[in-house]
């Protein structure tokens, strides 16, 4: 199997464009964020404070001892573990203030950013969800999500706080050695040179790590939704192996991460020892010559220290910083893809007359053989209430048919119209709310029994949707289920058999009352007794109603008004059910193989002659 995983390398180490667009995010609360950075540069100054308490105890207190009274030492050391400590309380509650913020605006940020990804999705082409494995577009919204809103928590605010406490620092220790501040100044460009490295070897590492967990998600999200299969055809081993090999990759990402940044914090450490190194050789000889008070160098070193703190957090913000920026990326291709084209006209009466022009389709964008083409210059109409069935081999194009007439693909060439309109002038959510789908495989979402019939329409009330399903023979086998209507629905209906969820997607099309409807193989999978039942109520259900069915058992059809004949894209026989068996052409061999032998030397002919 194969997949679209790789994605391509865009942006740079730092892309300030995608940064100004991040930054839109943040907008609507910007006085949030300046109150946390307000917060965050008190408690900055708290912190600065610290060091010089200090100071001042060793040298007005404990080194003043015995040229001032012990009890005055005493007492001025009380007063000042006294300020250390409400230094220390008010520290905390800026603190916390600043962390809630924090937390509080982030999480609004990335409420706003999900409501807007899913959004998006609810608008973008199934041609989109065709090239684009689920699990890629689950990381899109959730793992990139939190990455993002982790930047915003601690690196947005935190980088002000940090260049403010830098600076803070110089200052004190300019103050109160130049020397000392001088020789910790020297050692910047070594700092600058080791995180200008590291900052080229992060992102695309970081972005590595990324793709690698999004191939592995979209792996993990196929196989469990697919595990039967794999059970059923005895593919666990070919799988494990296929899991494993993405696992490792995705592992072996992640230590080429790790060895990046564990080399990264061990020169920072090297540098800051070696700071602390020189402090102690200068400040202490300083010391001992008198120049220099014990208490000042205490200090000192505690300000080196707090110095190469948040330059030591330097990787762990790149690792969140660079995380951020490959996450917007994709979170901006995401966005950034085509929506479909939901404006434009409405009807004021459908009366449900559909016309294909000439139609020409192709899955590829660009379709350049003949094969390409998946329907080539198919012409018909449907005129109301009429009952039109579709028939053909296995890809000879009649789900595509339904898909272009629900503008779920869009057509290249020639017009599908509906009651005299192009359907691409018409507004796509009308169009699609006057056409009811039941599919051979149906879809069923996590909840109740009612909740997947009304699929939480206003419009329909709880009576109207009960009234369906006794419509469709369906209210018989809900009234046995435990809670009945309100009985909760397992993920995609694994509670129910295939016919009680092809009933209930009946009772929803009958529910959203359409002025046309499509069965596309619906009776398919349905057993002998709940055929009947469908049966039954077939011809109340497409009364008054234009008709589309597409089927394989020709047994289902014989009764339509019309029946379209397609072969390899194209439209070969039109006509009534007894018209078309008087031809003598596809749609008799079709007919003729499912109840006897006669048909194959037709279809035999047929071939034979498509391949001349």
């Amino acid at each position: 199997m194969s997949y679209h995983w790789e994605e391509e390398q865009l942006g740079k180490a730092y892309d300030a464009r995608l940064m100004r667009r991040l930054l839109t995010y943040v907008k609507p609360y910007k006085g949030l964020f300046a109150a946390a950075i307000t917060l965050s540069l008190l408690v900055t100054a708290t912190e600065l404070s610290l060091p010089y308490l200090t100071k001042v105890a060793i040298d007005a207190y404990i080194e003043a001892v015995p040229a001032i009274p012990l009890a005055q030492a005493l007492g001025g050391l009380a007063m000042v573990a006294a300020a250390y400590g409400g230094v220390l309380l008010l520290r905390l509650l800026l603190a916390y203030g600043q962390t809630y913020l924090l937390q509080y605006t982030g999480q609004k940020v990335m409420f706003d950013m999900r409501t807007q990804i899913f959004r998006h999705l609810m608008r973008l082409p199934v041609r989109f969800f065709d090239q684009n494995p689920v699990g890629r577009l689950v990381t899109r919204a959730t793992n990139d999500v939190a990455a993002i809103n982790e930047m915003f928590s601690a690196v947005l605010v935190n980088t002000f706080r940090d260049v403010f406490l830098i600076v803070g620092i110089f200052a004190v220790m300019f103050r109160l050695n130049a020397r000392l501040a001088l020789i910790i100044l020297a050692l910047m460009p070594l700092l600058f040179y080791i995180t200008f490295e590291f900052r080229k070897r992060a992102r695309d590492a970081y972005r590595d790590v990324r793709r690698k967990l999004a191939k592995l998600n979209a792996y993990l999200a196929e196989s469990i939704s697919g595990m039967c299969i794999i059970q059923l055809f005895v593919r666990e081993r070919r799988s494990f192996e296929e899991f494993q090999k993405i696992n490792t990759e995705e592992y072996q990402a992640h230590m080429r991460q790790i060895t990046i940044f564990a080399v990264f914090q061990p020169l920072i450490y090297l540098v800051s020892a070696l700071a602390t190194a020189l402090i102690l050789w200068r400040g202490g000889s300083g010391v001992l010559a008198g120049v220099f008070t014990f208490g000042s160098l205490v200090a000192f070193l505690q300000y080196v220290e707090m110095l190469f703190q948040p330059i030591r957090d330097l990787s762990e913000k790149y690792n969140i910083l660079q995380g951020a920026m490959a996450s917007s990326e994709r979170i901006f291709l995401l966005l950034d893809e085509p929506e479909e084209h939901y404006e434009g006209r409405t009807l004021s009466r459908v009366e449900g007359r559909i016309e294909f022009r000439d139609v020409w389709f192709s899955y590829q964008p660009d379709p350049r053989e003949e094969e390409d083409w998946i329907l080539k210059g198919v012409s018909f109409t449907v005129e109301p209430g009429e009952r039109v069935a579709i028939v053909g081999p296995t890809g000879s194009g009649k789900t595509t048919i339904i898909s272009l007439l629900l503008r779920l693909y869009e057509i290249q060439r020639g017009a599908i119209l509906l009651d005299g309109v192009d359907i691409r002038e018409l507004d796509l959510q009308f169009l699609r709310s006057q056409i009811a789908v039941v599919l051979q495989d149906v879809f069923l979402f996590s909840g109740d029994v009612l909740g997947n019939i009304r699929l939480h329409a206003e419009h329909i009330s709880r009576e109207k949707a009960v009234e369906a399903a006794r419509y469709v023979q369906a209210d018989a086998f809900i009234q046995e289920l435990p809670q009945g209507y309100d009985t909760e629905v397992k993920e995609r209906g694994a509670t129910l058999s295939v016919g009680q969820r092809q009933l209930l997607a009946f009772a929803r099309a009958v529910a959203f009352d359409p002025k046309i409807l499509i069965l596309d193989e619906a009776t398919a999978n349905i057993d002998s007794r709940t055929e009947s039942l469908i049966q039954q109520s077939i011809d109340r259900l497409l009364s008054g109603r234009t008709a589309i069915v597409i089927a394989h058992r020709l047994s289902t059809i014989r009764h339509c008004d019309k029946i379209l004949v397609l072969h390899k894209g194209r439209l070969v026989e039109q006509g009534t059910h007894e018209e078309l068996l008087e031809r003598r052409g596809l749609y008799h061999a079709l007919y003729t193989l499912q109840f006897g032998e006669t048909g194959r030397s037709t279809l035999s002919r047929l071939a034979a002659t498509d391949s001349e």
